[in-house]
């Protein structure tokens, strides 16, 4: 899945800053990814340590997480639900009213048929869990094979904060439901779906990351959609792009980031703080070592790397194709 903020091609730098401080051998700790986004850092993680703890406030997120790091044990039948879903009869849901272009809504985020196939999926999928046909691991699993499949077949330019005019290639494509396999393990693991500074003072563990948005954009707003398809309840979409309510992050506001920032270091109980921040976020690189190191000791490591592909189109004026991924990394006194 394209993601603003991924770190997939940073996990080897992350992973070798880590053992670097804590050591090599993590099977006896408790990771932590408190902003975790797709969950690309927890799932490298997890078969490196004890337990991870997984957070997110995005229920897109959560989904996501709650199958990646959640399941650890194999779904029995997964393969004959995902055929008997890939072969279902398209339905005129919520999706295709709203969300394409066939209907009175206009919005081109899917292709007629793609929009109903996520619908008719989408209340396949509640069906079974309401009758207790699968369990709750099946049903994240196959949600999370849902949102990962349609977002595959979007008609957007990454996120979902505006549609296509004409429908791209990858957009005509009809859409087919693979499967979001996990990684087996014999460990159980945590995921959360609540506000970082909020769970801060209910978790701990030894090694705490922390991924927080860099900028003003909101992930409420770019990913929508995934929202929408994930919880696929009823109102009423707002404006030209279809915007649902959502919550908006502290973290993406210039006057608060820095004051919920510190909140959180200070109130967590974690010994090795490591935060990833780029050079062109919200709160500069001085500020936040001037915070950290209130709490304990504290070290920098950076690395250079291309940008988010989302941040090169036309409408966003960035001087460099390239940007800096700072890692802030705090042993914290207690």
């Amino acid at each position: 899945m394209n993601y603003i903020g991924s770190k997939n091609k940073l996990i080897p730098f992350i992973v070798e800053n880590v053992q670097d401080v804590v050591g090599t051998d993590l099977s006896g700790f408790t990771f932590c990814d408190l902003f975790a986004g797709t969950g690309i850092v927890g799932r490298n993680f997890k078969p490196l340590v004890k337990k991870v703890i997984s957070n997110d406030l995005e229920y897109y997120s959560y989904v996501l997480n709650r199958n990646y790091i959640g399941n650890h044990l194999s779904i029995s039948g997964h393969s004959d639900l995902l055929k008997e879903l890939n072969e279902i009869e398209p339905l005129e849901g919520f999706i295709y009213k709203n969300y394409c272009s066939g209907d009175k809504a206009e919005r081109q985020y899917f292709s007629d048929i793609n929009g109903k196939k996520i619908d008719a999926i989408r209340m396949q999928i509640e069906t079974w869990r309401n009758k207790e046909q699968i369990d709750e691991s099946t049903y994240f699993f196959l949600l999370a094979s849902l949102l990962e499949s349609a977002d595959k077949v979007a008609n957007t330019a990454s996120v979902y904060g505006a549609y296509l005019k004409k429908l791209k290639k990858s957009a005509q494509k009809e859409m087919v439901l693979l499967p979001a396999n996990f990684q087996l393990n014999g460990n159980e693991h945590e995921v959360y779906n609540e506000d970082s500074n909020n769970l801060i003072s209910h978790i701990e563990g030894d090694i705490l990351y922390l991924d927080p948005p860099y900028n003003a954009r909101q992930y409420g707003a770019n990913y929508h959609l995934l929202n929408t398809i994930a919880r696929y309840d009823n109102f009423i979409p707002k404006g030209k792009t279809g915007l649902r309510e959502y919550i908006k992050s502290d973290y993406c506001s210039k006057v608060k980031v820095e004051k919920a920032f510190e909140d959180l270091i200070k109130k967590s109980n974690f010994r090795y703080i490591f935060l990833s921040y780029n050079n062109e976020g919200l709160m500069p690189q001085k500020n936040i070592e001037k915070i950290m190191q209130k709490y304990g000791h504290y070290q920098l490591a950076s690395k250079s790397y291309q940008r988010f592909k989302a941040d090169k189109t036309e409408n966003r004026n960035h001087k460099f194709d390239k940007t800096t991924e700072y890692l802030h990394i705090l042993e914290k006194f207690f």
